[in-house]
């Protein structure tokens, strides 16, 4: 075998559970409802045309009170209509962002960048001003504190580990399942755990919103539940691939090393 210093690409690693057809399932059902509540403004609309046309040739007459009664239930059901269809644009606009930005996430297989990406949606699209992103340690299964935004709580400053003690954070890193508070024991506003199938990679801990953003509101929660499953898919990905990176790299320079001797 010949002494070749070229250095092979690693090969694909093994894909982790696909996370994707969850957003994509969320924006479809997204964009059919927008499209359902445009209908029922566009029937709405066309309902109140026809009432104010039946007035308009009633002259007054007695029909034409009846008429005038349907125009204003007409114009108060466009109203809500239209008041829902505005909520749903928003939550479509979000959700769309957010499709964009799992995009991101997915782009990259180095793990420092794929870290990156995830504070930015953190701060750009959730609205996090002070976060925390914990993370395993692979070697003892512990949590290391990888990322930090803001001036957060001093436990968090004053430490490389997350050794627990936080009731929120250590219940999201148990059973993986969404954590909103504060509470007594954890100032936490919420826990995003980053969880692949089984097996819990790290948690999100929101500590303050940016000022724009007083709460959490309902549709928030889909947000975080696939912010979670993006970011700890491609956090698996990333890992994965940086090990069978190292591994090859080992094992070429000991093919080099042989062919030498």
């Amino acid at each position: 075998m010949s002494d070749d210093n070229h250095m092979t690409d690693p090969p694909p690693v093994a894909d982790a559970p696909a996370t994707g057809e969850v957003a994509a399932r969320s924006g479809r059902d997204a964009m059919a409802t927008l499209r359902r509540a445009q209908q029922l403004v566009s029937d709405a609309q066309a309902a109140i045309e026809e009432a104010s046309r039946v007035v308009s040739q009633g002259g007054g007459a007695g029909p034409a009170g009846g008429a005038e009664a349907r125009l204003a239930v007409a114009e108060n059901e466009r109203q809500e209509l239209a008041s829902r269809l505005a909520e749903v644009e928003h939550q479509v606009g979000r959700l769309m962002t957010l499709y964009v930005a799992t995009y991101q996430l997915h782009a990259t297989l180095d793990p420092a960048e794929v870290q990156s990406t995830i504070a930015e949606i953190a701060l750009n699209l959730i609205g996090a001003e002070q976060f925390v992103l914990l993370l395993i340690d692979e070697e003892d299964k512990g949590y290391e504190v990888r990322l930090m935004q803001g001036a957060g709580d001093t436990r968090w400053e004053q430490s490389q580990r997350y050794t627990g003690g936080d009731s929120l954070v250590d219940a999201a890193l148990v059973d993986g399942g969404l954590r909103f508070g504060p509470t007594d024991e954890s100032p936490a506003l919420a826990v995003v755990p980053l969880r692949v199938q089984d097996l819990t990679v790290g948690a999100l801990v929101i500590l303050k919103l940016l000022d724009h953003k007083p709460a959490f509101v309902k549709e928030d929660h889909d947000l975080l539940d696939l912010l979670g499953a993006h970011a700890a898919s491609a956090i698996f990905a990333s890992r994965m691939y940086a090990k069978t990176a190292r591994k090859l790299r080992t094992l070429e320079s000991l093919i080099r090393l042989v062919n030498k001797g």
